[in-house]
């Protein structure tokens, strides 16, 4: 059927949380252009959230919860300990966009040795993010 939505590719999806889920939402679509496809939330409360890299893949995340008493917390990741590296074919104007957004720079724009072309930020939560040019080693089949 044309023009029917079709579902990706099985991929590898990082999770993470937040102290402010809906504001790290608007954040990462505003400073680096993350898609927002699915927001399930009671007001403040983000309890799955997935957000689409436009070149492939993409993010889940959550808002932070403290467990009720006597139970243990199913996914405890702190927020702000997050990592991630995402190929970009612009880094410049990702550079550009995220510190126009306020992302804190914590390596400039850069050529490495390995001919990527690479910058870190961190998010208003603390959680780190890397952009570069690099799409990793061919695969051997």
């Amino acid at each position: 059927m044309p023009g029917a939505a079709v579902p990706p590719p099985p991929q590898v999806w990082p999770t993470l949380r937040a102290r402010d889920a809906r504001a790290l939402i608007a954040f990462l679509v505003e400073a680096f252009g993350f898609e927002a496809t699915s927001v399930y939330a009671d007001g403040d409360q983000v309890a799955h959230a997935e957000l689409a890299w436009p070149p492939g893949g993409g993010i889940m995340l959550g808002s932070a919860k403290e467990p009720a008493d006597g139970e243990e917390d199913p996914w405890p990741l702190r927020p702000g300990t997050f990592g991630a590296y995402a190929v970009t074919d612009d880094p410049d104007g990702l550079y550009r966009r995220a510190v126009g957004a306020g992302a804190v720079v914590t390596a400039e724009l850069h050529d490495t040795d390995y001919g990527s072309r690479d910058f870190s930020v961190r998010d208003p939560e603390g959680n780190r993010w890397s952009f570069g040019t690099y799409r990793g080693e061919p695969r051997h089949r």
